[in-house]
């Protein structure tokens, strides 16, 4: 901002006023972190619609010099993962600013598509990167129905609506699809890292699409990342030590995971209205089950 006052004053007092202002570099901070996946009344889920107002406030921020991405997630939707990662390059395009992402305790599968929409990626000597990969993880309840006396009963227009029912035995032409789905969506994984990694992607070493993962270190090694750093020495070797890190967060519900009174009692809450007993049991099955999907997921990465 330049001094208005300085032009009208006589010689001799030019040299007292203040120089020219020059604002101080800001880096727009986004954290990114849980399980991806559609948003849901009980479980709450990292997806485009809850990040996007972060995103949007981030890329519009005033004197902005860059945005950082903090990452942790051991993935979930691949559609949800490929949304977050379109729109922040869009608007790194929109706005012709750099992206960097930081990996804190684990950048894998969708969570690792989500850090490749950056320019640059960095993370921690002991981070878990990679994974990327398919996977498909379900129940079969044939036997226990069989015990228990239950018939199962299914009714269907269209012979493949069914398909996969885990309370009826596998059959090979459902399975088979279901691998071709996959394969079809893991296609589309490896096209878009190879595309944002580029020349730095170390295409020869077979396990990079294999579902791997690997530490800091190995991951570098093999292009997944640029290098070992935190945001905040990172920045300041970017930006100077004057640099602003600001922290723009979309705040949950309190009725949601992660939000009020839900995150401090560890509760779902089921919704209000008839039948309030059922639904409370629903809650409690819904978020047990919700809780095991979870912890199976980061427990993958050993976390």
């Amino acid at each position: 901002m330049k001094n208005l006052i300085a032009p009208f004053l006589p010689a001799p007092l030019r040299k007292h006023v203040a120089p020219d202002w020059t604002p101080k570099p800001v880096v727009a901070v986004v954290r990114l972190a849980g399980i991806i996946g559609p948003t849901q009344p009980i479980r709450g889920g990292l997806n485009l619609a809850a990040v996007a107002p972060a995103l949007e406030a981030a890329f519009t921020m005033k004197h902005v010099k860059a945005v950082a991405l903090i990452v942790n997630s051991p993935g979930g939707s691949p559609v949800q993962s490929s949304l977050i990662y379109k729109r922040i390059r869009a608007l790194a395009k929109e706005k012709s600013l750099p992206v960097y992402a930081f990996a804190e305790d684990v950048a894998a599968s969708g969570g690792y598509m989500i850090a490749c929409a950056a320019d640059e990626i960095y993370a921690d000597e002991s981070s878990v990167i990679g994974s990327i990969g398919v996977v498909s993880a379900g129940f079969g309840f044939t036997g226990l129905i069989e015990k228990l006396g239950v018939e199962r009963r299914v009714h269907t227009s269209g012979e493949s609506k069914a398909m996969l029912d885990p309370f009826q035995p596998e059959k090979p032409d459902d399975v088979a699809r279901l691998k071709a789905l996959q394969e079809e969506v893991h296609e589309n994984f490896k096209s878009l890292v190879t595309k944002a990694r580029g020349a730095r992607l170390k295409t020869d070493d077979p396990e990079i699409f294999s579902g791997a993962f690997w530490a800091g270190e190995g991951a570098q090694a093999r292009g997944l990342i640029d290098g070992l750093a935190d945001l905040r020495s990172h920045m300041r070797g970017l930006y100077g030590d004057t640099v602003k890190l600001r922290l723009v967060a979309s705040r949950a519900p309190w009725w949601r995971p992660g939000g009020g009174m839900a995150s401090r009692f560890g509760a779902s809450f089921p919704a209000i209205g008839g039948g309030f007993a059922a639904e409370m049991g629903a809650g409690l099955v819904d978020g047990l089950i919700a809780a095991a999907e979870k912890r199976s997921l980061w427990s993958r990465f050993g976390l």
